[in-house]
């Protein structure tokens, strides 16, 4: 602490010649701490500039590294050095991939807010539809609720397993994913960014572009035929209402109806 006093020899050092080097280094200097007050009684805090290591980036980074996603998340509002380290892209990766003890994750989402959402909703299981599947028989094999398949897949009905080549299964024991890889993919029918997990191994790129599609060339036909003899209508009607209801047979169909019975109320047919 600094007392009257020594404000006062202060003054009386000012006064003396520069090149006195022995009174310059005898006389303290009351706006300058010492050292060993700086060390004993300061706090480390990332508001004190007193501690130039708080906002070395080598530094940070290594603190960073063992933190969780939500820790990190309040990090990058301290201020912008800080914000930068907390949003390296391989500290981020890392916090996301510790609480499932994932081996990798592949891919870059279109957006940073994807790693702060850390909750098992994020990840799914890429399934590929075989003959003889259905939406309550994948809910029983994977322990999942129907709703939750139909919900995740965009289906308005069980009918629309038909149309597609793969379903992705919500994730429901987190168990799964240990050592396991999941490749961030935006699923054409989900519509959404998710962590897809293949059981079978890594995706083909041929397949995975394939089954990005809306729908399979073959399951499509089969579909518009059915379509096509139901409403009464050509392939390109039928076409344009399957379109309408992203996929759906039964959409389609509903579409179709309400159009009709609309033309019907104007009188236009």
């Amino acid at each position: 602490m600094v007392c009257c006093f020594e404000e006062e020899e202060d003054t009386d050092t000012l006064q003396q010649p520069l090149h006195n080097p022995q009174t310059q280094t005898q006389t303290p200097n009351p706006n300058t701490p010492s050292t060993s007050n700086s060390n004993s009684n300061t706090t480390i805090s990332p508001m004190n500039s007193n501690f130039p290591a708080l906002t070395c980036k080598d530094i940070l980074q290594t603190i960073f590294e063992n933190l969780s996603v939500p820790d990190l998340a309040r990090c990058a509002c301290v201020c912008k050095v800080w914000s930068e380290v907390a949003g390296d892209g391989e500290i981020v990766v890392k916090a996301f991939k510790e609480p499932w003890k994932l081996k990798e994750v592949i891919g870059k989402p279109s957006s940073g807010g994807f790693w702060r959402d850390g909750r098992i909703s994020k990840f799914a299981v890429s399934h590929r539809v075989v003959k003889g599947d259905s939406v309550a028989s994948l809910a029983v094999k994977y322990s999942v609720q129907v709703m939750d398949i139909k919900r995740l897949n965009n289906m308005m009905s069980d009918h629309g397993i038909h149309s597609r080549d793969r379903l992705l299964i919500p994730v429901s024991t987190p168990d799964i994913l240990i050592d396991g890889t999941c490749y961030i993919e935006v699923d054409a029918h989900a519509k959404r960014e998710v962590a897809v997990l293949y059981l079978e191994g890594a995706p083909d790129s041929v397949v995975t572009r394939a089954l990005n599609t809306v729908t399979s060339e073959r399951g499509k036909r089969r579909i518009i035929d059915s379509l096509r003899r139901s409403m009464h209508v050509d392939d390109g009607t039928a076409e344009y209402y399957l379109s309408l209801s992203n996929g759906d047979p039964r959409g389609a169909l509903m579409e179709f109806s309400e159009d009709i019975r609309w033309e019907r109320q104007m009188g236009l047919s």
